[in-house]
């Protein structure tokens, strides 16, 4: 029995890391994870539209009864902050006509759901994951291993 099906995302414009995982009474399982990489050359609003038109996609094809996405870790370069802004703006108005519930979780509040330490580096990261779910890729952009953190977290959430 499926008890959660959460899409999991972490947002960007250039690269944007997408999971899919389901908790059931067996565990939780990946059900998909990509990278989903824009073109450079195209304007932001040309990249948000493909954006919004995969996570569409996904919403459809997927169902899910969730979405969870990583919050803004506000760096130095403020152009990039306000585009991944943008990102997360067509992330949350997708999620509510989509009927999701949402969850939000800050860097260090998911290195603590997957492994139990707020400083844990990202191959730390990586490794837990690949130890709690099975199908992982051996090999993926961090966009992907991070979206996949965030499900990670928004199941362990969801049993709170």
């Amino acid at each position: 029995m499926i008890s959660m099906r959460v899409l999991a995302l972490d947002p960007g414009y250039d690269r944007l890391g997408v999971a899919v995982l389901e908790k059931t009474d067996a565990g939780e399982v990946l059900l998909y994870s990509t990278c989903v990489i824009t073109n450079r050359l195209e304007t932001l609003h040309e990249r948000l539209l493909v954006i919004g038109d995969t996570l569409s996609t996904l919403l459809t094809q997927y169902t899910p009864d969730s979405v969870a996405v990583e919050t803004i870790f506000f760096n130095k370069n403020v152009k990039t902050a306000i585009g991944v802004a943008q990102v997360r703006g067509v992330i949350l108005y997708l999620a509510q006509k989509a009927g999701c519930v949402l969850y939000e979780f800050g860097p260090q509040e998911i290195k603590v759901a997957v492994t139990g330490y707020g400083k844990s580096d990202k191959q730390g990261v990586v490794d837990m994951i690949k130890r709690l779910l099975k199908g992982v890729p051996e090999k993926a952009y961090d966009d992907e291993y991070d979206a996949i953190a965030v499900g990670l977290t928004a199941v362990a959430h969801y049993r709170k």
